[in-house]
């Protein structure tokens, strides 16, 4: 009896420890924690192309990549024969997952919308002055605020892209871009970093409220942050010597923005044309901030400017062009004229020019739309290495994340992307997708299906795997 008690114990001691084997291998959810993709053609980015080798996956990161890399004995392997290893993609500015806001107009029932109708009027208490704080919220974070039901998380995916900069809209202080990893279905899962950047917007406030120019807006910028400057020095001396001053007031736009410049968390600031280019290098000086110009579209005329001030910029994708209904007396100007045309040139002279890029789907639908405009930009000069470099290493550069992703090396996030062909070629398919080193295998949706309208990918491994963020005006 007491030799079955202790067989007994023995074959739980057994289960148990298998269970945990079990667990580590394939974690939690059943899903596989190791992986190789072997006999593939990768390209780090960071260095030369591997024309035949293994990239091994473990536990989310990047285990070894090389000629020489062996996969583990509990790795699924994906034999990569005839396929591209890429690092994923990176769209540097979107709304990807975040809530939806009904405008002024989307909220009026249906018989007062329409062309040439009046705006209404707000219905909260006016803005009387740079005190009131109007269209200030940097307090906002856009991770506090995901929704993983967002079905643009799948199709950004399916098409390469593991990581998205997301960004909350509206007002000039919007909030806080989150950088975000587009996997899980928790949102605290996908966070990469949640105070990626702080947003700044050159909307002014409208006939209603204040301030109601371009002028009274940058006015009212300085003002905001020469307060934050104040707060920042009367709080230090206030905690140094507390009973000899008095406490200052609190103030949550000048704390928050505050702790912001502290960390010198980047500040994405607005610049399209070439003077608000200039305008915004000259503001990023005279506040001492680190920031990176969002838009971009007209730089090339101001490349060698960017380059030598060593301000990065994200290039907003969705290229100028005619409007689909224009009025048929409106005139259009030579200027309006040389910009739509030369845009799309914008990344080639940054490039040529030695300024850091990188690129952002601005209000672009889906990624045909994206690639279709990276193909402008391919078109009009811009070398293939520089564009892949704009979307993978480049851009996790300027979003301060280039030790953890972007490229191919031991150590960084599995964020990768395998394809038949080369990543910028209309013909290549995306095959499988890593994103923090979970498997998502790319099916081609059936006839009359759309990829969107597909199941999103679950722990099981059988089944298979606009104006963006509002950050360009």
């Amino acid at each position: 009896m007491k030799r079955v008690r202790v067989l007994v114990t023995l074959l739980a001691v057994c289960a148990t420890v298998a269970a945990f084997i079990a667990r580590t291998v394939r974690g939690e959810g059943g899903e596989p924690r190791y992986f190789a993709i072997t006999n593939a053609r990768i390209v780090p980015v960071s260095g030369a192309v591997i024309e035949s080798g293994t990239v091994v996956v473990a536990k989310g990161l990047i285990q070894a990549v090389g000629t020489s890399a062996t996969a583990p004995a509990e790795a699924w392997v994906i034999d990569g024969k005839g396929l591209t290893v890429y690092p994923g993609l990176i769209d540097a500015g979107t709304d990807i997952g975040m809530p939806k806001e009904e405008t002024a107009e989307e909220s009026a029932p249906a018989a007062g919308r329409g062309r040439g109708r009046r705006r209404p009027a707000p219905s909260g208490p006016l803005a009387m002055g740079s005190e009131d704080r109007p269209g200030t919220t940097p307090w906002r974070v856009a991770a506090d605020e995901l929704k993983t039901d967002d079905k643009r998380i799948e199709t950004w995916r399916n098409a390469g892209f593991t990581t998205a900069l997301t960004v909350p809209e509206g007002g000039i202080f919007s909030g806080q871009a989150s950088l975000i990893d587009l996997a899980s279905e928790r949102p605290g899962q996908m966070v990469v970093n949640p105070l990626a950047a702080v947003v700044l917007s050159f909307k002014s406030g409208g006939f209603f409220g204040f301030p109601s120019s371009l002028m009274g807006t940058i006015a009212y910028m300085r003002q905001v942050v020469d307060d934050t400057t104040w707060y920042e020095q009367a709080s230090a001396v206030y905690e140094a010597n507390p009973n000899k001053y008095e406490r200052p007031a609190y103030d949550r736009t000048e704390r928050v923005v505050g702790g912001a410049i502290r960390r010198k968390e980047i500040v994405l600031v607005p610049a399209n044309n070439s003077i608000q280019i200039l305008r915004a290098i000259r503001l990023a000086g005279e506040w001492n901030i680190p920031a990176v110009l969002y838009g971009g579209q007209e730089g090339y005329a101001v490349a060698d400017v960017l380059a030598g001030k060593k301000v990065p910029v994200l290039v907003n994708l969705k290229w100028p062009e005619r409007p689909k209904d224009p009025d048929p007396e409106a005139e259009q100007t030579l200027r309006e004229l040389q910009f739509r045309d030369r845009a799309p040139g914008t990344p080639a002279a940054l490039a040529k020019a030695g300024a850091k890029f990188g690129f952002y789907s601005g209000a672009l639908a889906g990624p045909k739309e994206i690639s279709k405009a990276v193909k402008k930009a391919l078109d009009a000069g811009l070398a293939p290495d520089a564009a892949l470099r704009a979307f993978t290493l480049d851009a996790a550069s300027i979003l301060g994340v280039s030790d953890r992703m972007g490229s191919i090396e031991p150590g960084k996030i599995a964020n990768l992307v395998v394809t038949d062909g080369d990543i910028f070629s209309e013909k290549t398919k995306v095959k499988h997708v890593f994103v923090d080193g979970r498997w998502f295998e790319v099916h081609e949706a059936p006839p009359g299906e759309k990829a969107a309208d597909k199941k999103p990918a679950t722990d099981d491994k059988s089944s298979s795997f606009e104006e963006g963020a509002g950050v360009n005006r």
